[in-house]
């Protein structure tokens, strides 16, 4: 079939250039799922897909010049160093656009066997791509079906292979196609099976080294060391899920919790940011755990945290104040603002797991005061945290307005907070246009705005009346997965507040951010996406981070689940007895019943549907709307109303034969007519001679 016209495809070929197709598209999409691929490589890719199926099906009979593809590729050569340089600029993408335009060509010029080579490799270099960029439970998904693809298109290939040496027999292309399917599942399922066995036995260790290869395809800002006013704001419109927590202990302020991630310390009318400064770097103990607070009364929490790769890279978030950290690390770097990173860059599906003591500010502020006072700021630290560029003279006036009445810092710090959230309006909405001053914007014109005006007008205020103040960024609330166990964190649960500095506590937290008035709510999509998070859960705990600890886990399981059922089995096999009784004498004659229906449905179902048919077209005779063909259906009713009467007619004789051998002649008058009519209706077309049928019939029916 090198070069035939796919208009005469045999059976094989057909199915083999689907399978091929399929082995393409599905390594394609595994790509695409993993986030790297630019909108005009996809689109282009899905076209020459689209183009290719077209043509093997029948529909399209068009083939692309050599001449034109020759052109492509001359120009292709010339738009390289352009996208290398200008476009991409990057090596990386670069190959990855040159790559996919390899692909497209072949893709919709491939005709020989050479051809038709290439693009299996093409299809197994993108799911090798694939396996690299992509961390999501959708790679495990489109595996399956480059897997059962890819049997299908090898076998297929061979038995092209043989056809083309010897001449092959005919096979109708449905029985084909059907027996290459049932194969290509059966030895698809056995290989999953195997290779389930497999996976689980032997952990995986290259992860860790292949996760560098590439940097973050995405990239969350408003967590590294300068936050714009607005971006944070621009984040709460994504719905990606960031991080996921499995808290050790049911609390009903779970939706309280505020995830730490960084803090702030400089601003400049338009940002806040961290000068660059030396962390403090803490290694692990030779347990795997570091000890980073010390130990005071309190609420204590214990709780496991995911973070995916949307989430930013190296930094650590926690709830309250940790007093214990356990993770895969040699150690964390404590940075002068009090967050916690890991060292480098390059992290993704970090997982770890923390004890706090729950911040008692919010609920109990009296709880701080019972432990011993932190150490006071240098005064170097002092003047960083109320340092202030040129601001509006009415930011000024306002704060001391509010705090007029309050002597202690804390009082002015909880009126400054009180005053916010209930003066100011909630909105994700951004201006209309950028302001020279978003804050005075905020503060006197808009009176409205995210969670990042309020946390930046609050600490502007408590250091115009000389309070030490940063702004914080992580997250607040989420959405708990019942199916899963795991609080879903996502990118629209982004948050900041705000850190005060008062004598004798220390760092403080207070949110001066009104709650949403428009929450969401759980929609029936939400509760389908719980099952889709529970899966993504299973895979990067059991796949992708699986390892010899989660091996002995399972086995720790299996054995357990094993011992129980060797202990308990006669009791398991009376009670399930039993359940089984009590259900058959509830639900017996209704599944009997059922059971009957689906039988009766079985057996007679095409009886029952082809009667339906005749009777809706001797209706339709009956309207007057007549065809040709009705005389079949009009005779078959004259021989079924014969056959009741217990007269059949043998199948060697004519209609005429038949008319004439009746025995009774009122009888044969009526059949000779009913016959001459059918004659005429069938071979003349006559539409009249339908309706003497049907009167005949009528008289035939009360003879």
């Amino acid at each position: 079939m090198s070069s035939t016209s796919t208009s005469v495809l045999s059976p094989v070929d057909r199915f083999f250039e689907f399978a091929l197709l399929g082995l393409l598209t599905s390594g394609y999409l595994a790509v695409v799922g993993s986030g790297y691929l630019d909108m005009p490589t996809m689109l282009l890719t899905a076209a020459a897909i689209l183009f290719r199926g077209l043509l093997v099906g029948g529909v399209v009979h068009y083939r692309v010049p050599t001449k034109v593809v020759a052109a492509l590729t001359l120009a292709y050569m010339a738009f390289y160093p352009l996208d290398y340089s200008y476009i991409s600029r990057a090596f990386l993408p670069a190959t990855i656009h040159l790559v996919f335009f390899i692909a497209i060509v072949k893709i919709v010029t491939a005709t020989t066997n050479r051809d038709y080579f290439f693009l299996k490799v093409i299809a197994f270099m993108e799911l090798l791509a694939a396996c690299i960029l992509s961390a999501s439970i959708n790679f495990f998904l489109f595996l399956a079906f480059f897997l059962i693809l890819g049997v299908a298109t090898f076998m297929s290939s061979e038995i092209r292979r043989a056809a083309q040496k010897t001449a092959p027999s005919p096979v109708s292309s449905r029985s084909l196609g059907w027996r290459l399917s049932a194969v290509t599942g059966t030895i698809s399922i056995g290989m999953l099976v195997l290779t389930g066995f497999l996976f689980f036995l032997l952990p995986r260790t290259a992860r860790a080294a292949l996760q560098h290869i590439l940097s973050h395809r995405y990239h969350l800002a408003g967590f590294s060391n300068e936050v714009t006013l607005g971006e944070i704001g621009e984040i709460k419109k994504q719905d990606t899920p960031v991080m996921h927590v499995k808290l050790g202990a049911m609390l009903e302020r779970q939706a309280a919790l505020h995830w730490r991630g960084s803090a702030l310390a400089q601003f400049d009318g338009h940002r806040w940011f961290n000068l660059p400064a030396q962390g403090h770097y803490r290694s692990m103990d030779s347990d795997g755990q570091l000890t980073l607070g010390p130990w005071r009364a309190g609420t204590g929490l214990s709780y496991s945290v995911h973070l995916s790769d949307a989430a930013p890279d190296g930094t650590l978030f926690f709830a309250g104040s940790p007093q214990s950290l356990r993770i895969d690390a040699p150690g964390v770097i404590k940075t002068p603002v009090d967050s916690y990173r890991l060292l480098g860059t390059g992290y993704s599906n970090v997982s770890y797991q923390v004890f706090s003591y729950l911040d008692p500010s919010s609920s109990d502020p009296e709880g701080l005061r019972s432990e011993p006072p932190p150490d006071p700021l240098t005064d170097e630290q002092r003047d960083a945290y109320l340092r202030l560029p040129r601001i509006d003279i009415r930011i000024w006036t306002l704060a001391h307005e509010i705090t007029q009445y309050q002597r202690a810092p804390e009082g002015k710090a909880r009126s400054l907070e009180k005053h916010l959230r209930r003066t100011y309006g909630y909105t994700l909405e951004m201006p209309s246009a950028e302001a020279a001053d978003p804050l005075a914007n905020f503060l006197f014109s808009r009176r409205k705005g995210h969670c990042e005006y309020f946390a930046s007008a609050m600490a502007v205020m408590l250091r115009t009346v000389n309070i030490p103040s940063r702004i914080v960024t992580g997250f607040a609330g989420g959405v708990y997965n019942p199916i899963s166990g795991w609080y879903v964190i996502r990118a629209s649960d982004a948050h900041s507040w705000v850190e005060a500095w008062l004598p004798g506590l220390g760092w403080t937290t207070f949110d001066p951010t009104p709650p949403d008035p428009n929450p969401p709510r759980l929609s029936v999509l939400t509760r389908i996406g719980f099952y889709m998070d529970a899966a993504e859960i299973f895979w990067q705990d059991w796949v992708l981070n699986y390892n010899i600890d989660r091996q002995l886990l399972l086995a720790s399981h299996m054995e357990q689940r094993s011992r129980n059922f060797r202990m308990n089995w006669l009791d398991q096999l009376s009670n399930s007895t039993t359940k089984a009784v009590q259900a058959g004498s509830a639900y017996g004659p209704m599944l009997i019943a059922l059971t009957a229906v689906a039988f009766f449905f079985y057996r007679f179902n095409g009886d029952m549907r082809r009667w339906w048919s005749k009777h809706r077209s001797f209706r339709r005779v009956q309207r007057g709307e007549i065809q040709r063909t009705d005389a079949t259906l009009l005779y078959e009713r004259m021989l079924k109303t014969l056959k009741r009467r217990g007269i059949e007619k043998p199948p060697w004789l004519t209609p005429m034969e038949f008319a004439r051998v009746l025995d009774d002649p009122e009888l044969s008058v009526l059949v000779d007519d009913i016959t001459s009519a059918y004659n005429e209706l069938r071979f003349g077309g006559h539409p009249e001679a339908a309706r003497r049928i049907i009167r005949l019939l009528t008289q035939l029916e009360v003879a």
